[in-house]
């Protein structure tokens, strides 16, 4: 198993495009919820939902060549898909400074479809609502204050580690997941463009 750098590699937005432009777009993968990625992804990348690209990275190897580009909406989940490849072996992976928050700004090309919120407004929208209610309920119920307290230790673990529980849990609502991300539909589509290169 090869070793993982500490070192994240990252590819600017105006650089990626530039790839793309030049018709040298690495493969692009993103690990964002079926939802997200329906609401606004980059022409022409692929959808792996984080837990799916852990759950089946193996069998992806063998489909991914050359440069690998990986996005998320700001970065912090692209970072833990390059860690979970790089730890099976995969080596030139990439991570898209700034994911699609970056890309939207530069004003890159991106395909849209239905608004949706994504997945950190959506943790913050649920962890809000649950301190506020807990705060309310706590004037009348002695120590409902201590549920937004633990709220806000999982928040600061999740700041600290760069994960997040709430967001894995809420990308498993039917809202987030869409069409269920199957693998053999992904690596069918990623053969198609290994043949379509040769």
């Amino acid at each position: 198993m090869a070793q993982h750098s500490a070192q994240t590699a990252s590819i600017t937005p105006a650089a990626l495009h530039r790839l793309v432009q030049e018709g040298r777009a690495p493969r692009v993968l993103d690990v964002r919820t079926p939802g997200e990625f329906r609401t606004v992804h980059i022409p022409g990348s692929y959808n792996v939902p984080l837990t799916t690209l852990r759950e089946h990275r193996a069998e992806l190897l063998s489909h991914l060549d050359e440069e690998v580009v990986l996005v998320c909406r700001s970065g912090a989940r692209a970072e833990q898909a390059e860690r979970a490849l790089a730890e099976a072996g995969l080596p030139n992976l990439r991570v898209l400074a700034g994911g699609m928050n970056a890309w939207e700004a530069a004003g890159a090309p991106a395909n849209r479809g239905d608004a949706r919120w994504d997945m950190e407004r959506q943790v913050r929208l649920v962890a809000g609502s649950l301190v506020l209610a807990t705060g309310l309920v706590g004037v009348f119920v002695p120590g409902a204050h201590l549920i937004g307290t633990a709220i806000g230790a999982g928040l600061t673990y999740a700041a600290i580690s760069n994960t997040c529980a709430m967001g894995v849990l809420l990308s498993k609502l039917p809202y987030n997941r869409g069409p269920r991300t199957d693998i053999r539909t992904v690596i069918a589509e990623l053969r198609g463009d290994l043949r379509a290169k040769a």
